[in-house]
């Protein structure tokens, strides 16, 4: 049995979350009302996983999330709204150590629970086999504190070199991507491109938010934007992310999320249209924390061709899924931890 804590100040959402885990066979629930609670049933039922809300009376899901972090690690999913603000306060959460995030739809409750129902028991069930020591050894990221004190002006533009860098992630992946860009120094030469599996309103504050804590600049690839050295791109959620060129020059655009793909922005199509345009032996491909096995073909045929790969191993990984599917495939080159990942890339590029 899986021993699920879920805390929310809503006797409602209580119970609708209780109703989504009672259908399933495995599960033991236990309902916690406010952060005190939490704190305090973390210890009682040692759960095996924890839904957890946001803004709570007593004490709020983040000040509850560090002190269970500090009592008793455990995989923590926040629940979170689709506003800048909920964005922004998931973010915060990830660097405290949770695992991941549900994001809730608008509307009434129910209907809400409905559409991301599958979902939601999904990433409970991925959270129970998360790796929280991987997790909490990356925050605050050596990365963040050795940009902490460094005023950051970022580099204008310059017309890329003849070389780009893919980035395929998901679950764990915005704590882990904190670890890994800020590295990137100023005169970096190609562009980078990120696919995070995110929905369509977290991607602009996540860009936002890394914009601050990286040399290069980083933006969210929201409409059609010509590839240039020192940009960081974050595929919009909500959409895929894929290169074209355009007169000659290489271009990102977003693009309708595409029924052929599960995951989105999606990390397969993102490597095949990287294979389109750019030399296989040009393309630095890194494949990070994530579920499942988006971008492992993609990635494989691109080593294959004489690109690249590097595979996040699974002592840091948060979920060693997506590395696991690339490696399986005999498609990785190297296999690092997270925080040798980008002096890799740069001896590479040298």
């Amino acid at each position: 049995m899986i021993k699920l804590l879920i805390v929310d100040d809503s006797a409602l959402m209580r119970r609708q979350l209780n109703l989504v885990f009672a259908e399933q066979d495995d599960f033991e629930i236990c309902l916690a009302r406010n952060g005190k609670d939490a704190v305090e049933e973390n210890l009682r039922f040692q759960p095996d996983v924890v839904t957890l809300d946001i803004n709570m009376p007593e004490m709020d899901g983040l000040t509850a999330l560090s002190v269970m972090m500090a009592q008793r690690p455990v995989p923590i999913v926040m629940v979170s709204s689709l506003t800048e603000q909920g964005a922004l306060a998931t973010f915060e959460a990830l660097a405290l150590g949770a695992v991941d995030y549900i994001a809730k739809p608008g509307g009434t409750v129910s209907l809400s629970l409905d559409v991301v129902k599958k979902e939601l028991v999904r990433k409970v069930r991925a959270a129970v086999r998360a790796n929280v020591k991987a997790k909490r050894l990356a925050t605050p990221s050596s990365a963040q504190s050795a940009v902490a004190n460094r005023p950051l002006v970022h580099p204008a533009p310059r017309p890329p070199g003849d070389g780009i860098v893919i980035i395929g992630v998901s679950t764990g992946g915005p704590g882990t991507l904190e670890e890994v860009l800020p590295l990137f120094p100023a005169n970096f030469p190609h562009p980078i491109l990120v696919a995070q599996h995110m929905p369509a309103s977290f991607t602009a504050p996540f860009a936002n938010r890394l914009n601050t804590l990286c040399e290069l600049q980083v933006v969210e690839a929201s409409r059609p934007m010509p590839l240039e050295a020192g940009v960081i791109y974050i595929g919009k959620g909500g959409a895929d992310m894929v290169i074209t060129r355009r007169s000659g020059v290489a271009t990102v655009i977003p693009k309708p999320e595409s029924s052929e793909f599960v995951w989105h922005p999606s990390v397969e199509l993102l490597g095949r249209s990287a294979l389109e345009h750019y030399n296989p032996t040009k393309i630095i491909a890194v494949m990070l924390t994530g579920m499942g096995y988006d971008g492992a073909d993609a990635f494989a045929e691109i080593r294959k061709r004489g690109g690249y790969t590097i595979a996040e191993s699974q002592e840091s990984c948060v979920i060693f899924g997506m590395p696991a599917e690339l490696i399986a495939r005999n498609g990785a080159t190297v296999v690092l931890p997270a925080n040798l990942i980008t002096q890799q890339v740069l001896s590479r590029v040298r």
